[in-house]
């Protein structure tokens, strides 16, 4: 509706859905007042920060497609959900576990992150970090409750990064990154739960046998490229790292 301004919002104390998306708004202040708000949705809108006085009860927040830079002033105890696709964030410094422990679900696709170095929240479940700059992986080892973790579209060449105590991983998306070898996919041997693995489209993904390849390396793996693993995928696998092994003793 082209609003851009809100402040007639701050009698409305009991609202606990907000939906001010597709607006030009520049401030969320009137907000303050909205003690009891559960769940807002401000995107496509011009904001320049995030920032907003702490609400008790707030559970998601989606601030999609503004122009925010950094995550300053996100201090919610029991946000569980927090949105910044497509906005103008270069670093995931500033996200703090001690305001954010119910923190479980961050999506960040579509902004200028290189490094995941600082990203303090380690409760997190689902992280998604497609469409950025990343070209190093940092501070993994925190996050011991991960499941999901997305990386698509990045500049990842190597696969240095990923910990042992990322016990509950499952579902890694690192298509359309820089990978060339295997070797680097055999780091990956540290995630004990790893389940379902994308790398179509990667250099890697051009080899001769790459599914084999891959397989033969990470064994558990029940999905590759989306596709299930057949039995007999399994065992032509398992005879080449048979081979492998022979060859290196």
């Amino acid at each position: 509706r082209g609003l851009t301004d809100i402040s007639l919002l701050k009698r409305f104390i009991h609202l606990r859905y907000v939906d001010l998306s597709k607006n030009k708004l520049k401030d969320l202040a009137p907000l303050s007042s909205l003690t009891q708000l559960l769940w807002l949705k401000v995107d496509g809108n011009l904001l320049t920060s995030a920032s907003m006085q702490e609400l008790p009860y707030l559970q998601v927040i989606s601030f999609d497609r503004n122009h925010i830079t950094d995550f300053e002033g996100i201090t919610h105890p029991l946000l569980a959900s927090l949105s910044l696709k497509e906005n103008k964030i270069e670093t995931v410094l500033g996200l703090s576990h001690d305001h954010l422990f119910s923190l479980q679900v961050l999506e960040l696709r579509g902004n200028k992150i290189k490094t995941t170095a600082g990203l303090g929240v380690s409760k997190l479940k689902k992280l998604y970090l497609a469409k950025n700059t990343i070209c190093s992986l940092e501070g993994l080892e925190e996050f011991e409750q991960l499941e999901t973790l997305h990386l698509r579209d990045n500049k990842l060449e190597a696969l240095d990064g990923f910990s042992n105590s990322m016990k509950c991983l499952q579902y890694l998306n690192l298509r359309s990154n820089g990978i060339k070898s295997f070797q680097e996919v055999e780091k990956l041997q540290v995630l004990p739960m790893l389940q379902a693995l994308v790398l179509m489209d990667n250099p890697c993904a051009e080899e001769p046998n790459y599914r084999l390849e891959v397989l033969s390396r990470l064994p558990q793996l029940q999905r590759l490229d989306k596709e299930s693993i057949e039995e007999e995928e399994r065992e032509e696998a398992e005879n080449i790292r048979q081979a492998r092994k022979e060859k290196e003793k």
